[in-house]
């Protein structure tokens, strides 16, 4: 019996390169087997084999999306595959962004089917779920047992030609499509609401988005007497970006001291930004983290002082529960230091 062939994309780590330090290794390949791609071929059984793995940086995917994506393409060609597997790329938001751009891709330039796994709040899900099939996951790594059976399995259906769907295979909706239901659509939902209200399981034909709710905070009395503090998305750092703060999916955000700093210059500070045109900013960066206008604002006693340091992130691509995650710790460093109010600012 002829196994499927699979082509496997994944990243520097699971390659075993490295971490971040890593991330900017160029895309390369390689016809065997590599990292999580084990755990696939015992999925697969003597139905599909890997056939070739295909690596990439992510830092480097990411900044060169472009070139980036079409070197993995003609890598992948050269396998000559009936389906690709990329990841899976749990809640790392650019690895998920070069695994959906590489699995949509795959689906629309090579015209074979492509599976992923990412983590709900994966900034790749909302962008690419439309485009490829994606399995929702854990959060970590350490979700990867669960994940790779759900995985193979869907992959094995699409390469049957088989019938397959979100309830069934357990993937995030690609799209709906319209059929005749034996009842109306009034009558399901009075059914649902009975349901609901007898505390009965039942299941939504219209899952709506969740938001989180913040109540606003207390007003500013009195501003000249308020410290204020700068925090910005925009991505405005020191020349040459020290802390390598990445352009798209930030792993980090970054605190610098602006003591004695009276206007942020072009000499001296730029944007890590990848999501925006970077010139403006970069010619003044003011523009994006505007210290000029709060210096003067201090200067002339409108509020009471400004605080000593700032703090940076980006906010492109960025996975939720990494901005949630920075903005509690720089909360708790800005109370700490006495901060009573904050100009936040994007882009």
């Amino acid at each position: 019996m002829t196994k499927f062939k699979v082509v496997h994309y994944i990243n520097q780590f699971y390659a075993g390169i490295g971490g971040e330090e890593k991330a900017d290794i160029q895309p390369f390949s390689e016809a065997k087997v590599v990292g999580p791609g084990l755990a696939f071929m015992n999925s697969f059984g003597d139905e599909a084999e890997i056939v070739g793995t295909v690596v990439c940086g992510d830092s480097f995917f990411n900044e060169n999306l472009d070139s980036a994506k079409k070197d993995v393409l003609e890598r992948i060609k050269q396998f000559e595959p009936d389906i690709v597997i990329a990841g899976p790329a749990f809640n790392a938001g650019r690895y998920g962004i070069a695994c959906g751009e590489v699995a949509q891709s795959v689906m629309t330039e090579l015209d074979i089917p492509s599976v992923t796994g990412m983590y709900e709040e994966n900034p790749g899900v909302e962008m690419y779920k439309k485009g490829a099939y994606i399995v929702p996951t854990r959060n970590s790594a350490a979700g990867m047992r669960k994940a790779v059976p759900v995985i193979a399995s869907l992959a094995l259906k699409l390469l049957r030609k088989e019938q397959v769907s979100p309830e069934e295979d357990s993937y995030f909706v690609r799209y709906r499509k319209n059929f005749q239901d034996e009842k109306r659509g009034s009558a399901r939902a009075v059914d649902m609401l009975i349901r609901k209200l007898q505390d009965q399981e039942f299941t939504t034909e219209y899952p709506m988005p969740e938001f989180d709710n913040v109540a606003p905070a207390t007003a500013i009395s009195d501003l000249r007497k308020a410290k204020i503090a700068l925090v910005t998305s925009g991505g405005i750092v020191p020349k040459g970006n020290p802390d390598r703060i990445e352009s798209s999916s930030a792993s980090k955000y970054g605190t610098y001291s602006i003591e004695n700093v009276d206007t942020l210059t072009a000499d001296c500070y730029e944007t890590a930004h990848g999501g925006y045109d970077p010139v403006y900013a970069n010619q003044d960066p003011n523009r994006v983290l505007p210290l000029d206008i709060v210096r003067e604002l201090e200067k002339e006693g409108m509020i009471g002082s400004l605080h000593n340091y700032f703090y940076t992130t980006v906010g492109n691509g960025t996975a939720v529960a990494n901005a949630k995650k920075y903005a509690a710790e720089i909360a708790q460093k800005l109370l700490a230091d006495g901060v009573d109010a904050v100009i936040l600012t994007s882009t």
